[in-house]
């Protein structure tokens, strides 16, 4: 398999064209911004420079890794050829259905379509084309060119070969691929959120600071960063729609979003990539704990 098409150039999509590329595929990485494409062509490089410097990557294997890459916001042209497309726009569901029903007239009959969603269910997106065997979930985990992981979640109606294949694909990028059903969340998300969401109620209700909720998480469990610097990383915008997903399809409060979270959404508090969240952001890597907000 050769012809990979990555739709969404976001930090999720210009990373899994770096890894499907680094692997030797062919990509097409299509977003109907050219400026979002040439944002993300300049972070690939970015990317890659990162590695070679770290020895992760040698100089030379950077010009194969780039041509094998054609950034593009022809979609037809994108997908026509393509044996195997991830989706990988926002966590809109109205979004990915319209884009799905693209897919299904615009793809061969053979090839897989596979969604980088988080919490989204491969079932329903599969409804929305004619080939519901041919859909499938390929989660991959922030950064995509660093973590291991790959969460594969087949659908109802997903053929055994198709799991299969993607999880042989996964194997090519390098990847570790794991199985789970087609649940609100998944496996990781529905464990992640609900700790990242009592983080956040632990702060709403002034049990602890930004800085203490962190560092006891980080120090006390391992954890490499704390869960209100990983919503922040996340963006907190992502991680309420996903809370939200799970409320519904479980039908139970107990994953409703705290009401700070909802509130510095609404407010444009977005994390990282508005500049501001739990922490404020200068250069979107030296981090300051904002505690202003929660002043008595």
């Amino acid at each position: 398999m050769h012809n990979i098409a990555v739709i969404g150039s976001g930090t999720m999509g210009n990373g899994i064209a770096q890894v499907f590329a680094t692997a030797g595929f062919k990509v097409h990485l299509i977003d109907i911004s050219t400026s979002s494409l040439l944002q993300a062509e300049l972070n690939i490089h970015k990317n890659l420079d990162r590695l070679i410097d770290k020895d992760k990557l040698s100089s030379a294997q950077k010009p194969d890794i780039i041509n094998n890459i054609h950034f593009t916001s022809d979609l037809e042209m994108g997908v026509n050829d393509a044996l195997l497309v991830v989706e990988a726009i926002s966590e809109n569901i109205l979004l990915k259905e319209k884009l799905f029903n693209q897919l299904d007239k615009l793809t061969p009959n053979d090839c897989i379509l596979a969604s980088n969603t988080s919490s989204i269910s491969i079932t329903a997106l599969a409804s929305f084309t004619g080939k519901p065997g041919k859909v499938i979930g390929m989660h991959f985990m922030n950064p995509v060119p660093v973590m291991p992981l790959v969460e594969i979640i087949p659908g109802l109606l997903t053929e055994k070969e198709v799991t299969d294949k993607v999880m042989e694909i996964s194997i090519l990028l390098n990847k570790t691929p794991l199985v789970v059903s087609d649940f609100p969340g998944f496996i990781s998300n529905r464990i992640l959120m609900p700790m990242i969401n009592e983080a956040i109620l632990s702060l709403q209700e002034k049990v602890a600071g930004v800085n203490e909720i962190d560092q006891i998480i980080k120090l006390g469990m391992a954890h490499p960063m704390g869960p209100l610097q990983l919503a922040d990383y996340i963006g907190l915008d992502v991680c309420l729609s996903i809370l939200n997903v799970l409320k519904d399809g479980f039908g139970n409060s107990k994953y409703a979003p705290a009401v700070l979270l909802v509130n510095m959404v609404k407010a444009g508090k977005l994390g990282v990539k508005s500049g501001e969240g739990f922490y404020k952001y200068n250069d979107l890597k030296k981090i300051s704990g904002i505690s202003a907000l929660f002043a008595n």
